[in-house]
């Protein structure tokens, strides 16, 4: 056999050492969440099959006891016995349940964890990645330019919103005008002074006392006699 022929051999049996080495260590390395999670939910499925069969088997032997309640009690006995037997894989099967719902859905949370580290962990680095061309110092700078070309345009503004021509002390404006409010409350107080003065007597009252009315009736029927005696 030549050296090159050799060399080959020696070659192909390294790699297949190497690759069943791989295997060898990917079998060791046990196997992903999410072949775990789907073989628990196959046997969650399997189980829950049998739980449906169970129920169904204590259905029938509660039957056959009650067929032959009075006429063959050996064989009601018989299927009380059975079906005490299906009650107890029945209870067995629930706790199995229950244990590996809980074992299942802390490997998802487990995984969900998982992946969520990862993605912060990839988000970490991508922010690392756009933070590496930003330098601080620049930014500073650039911020005090800014704030710098705000201070420049408000100034701008407050110059082209002055107004031109003559300028009055808004103070002095607001004197002058409490002083004309001072003299109109004088003004209208001196007027209230100058109103009629209400008379002290007692005015007639505009309907006529009962004994004048009374006196006037005795007048007019002297009157009346009086004419009626010339009348005669």
């Amino acid at each position: 056999m030549s050296k090159i022929s050799k060399l080959f051999k020696g070659s192909s049996s390294s790699s297949s050492s190497s690759s069943s080495k791989s295997k060898h260590h990917k079998s060791r390395g046990g196997p992903s969440p999410q072949e775990a999670i789907h073989r628990l939910r196959e046997t969650e499925e399997m189980l829950t099959k049998k739980q449906e069969y169970l129920e169904k088997r204590i259905e029938q032997e509660i039957m056959i006891a009650k067929k032959n309640g009075t006429k063959n009690k050996r064989a009601a006995l018989q299927a009380l016995k059975r079906k005490k037997r299906l009650e107890q894989q029945l209870t067995q099967i629930d706790g199995t349940l229950s244990t590996i719902e809980f074992q299942r859905e802390a490997l998802e949370n487990s995984h969900t964890n998982t992946e969520v580290l990862k993605n912060m962990g990839f988000a970490a680095k991508a922010m690392k990645k756009v933070h590496e061309n930003m330098d601080l110092d620049k930014i500073d700078d650039l911020m005090q330019d800014i704030t710098e070309q705000q201070d420049v345009a408000q100034e701008i503004n407050d110059a082209i919103s002055r107004p031109f021509g003559e300028t009055f002390d808004e103070d002095e404006l607001l004197a002058e005008l409490a002083e004309l409010e001072q003299e109109e409350l004088e003004e209208n107080m001196k007027t209230m002074g100058r109103l009629p003065s209400v008379p002290s007597s007692k005015l007639p009252s505009g309907r006529p006392s009962h004994r004048a009315t009374t006196k006037k009736r005795v007048e007019e029927d002297d009157d009346m006699r009086m004419l009626a005696s010339w009348a005669t």
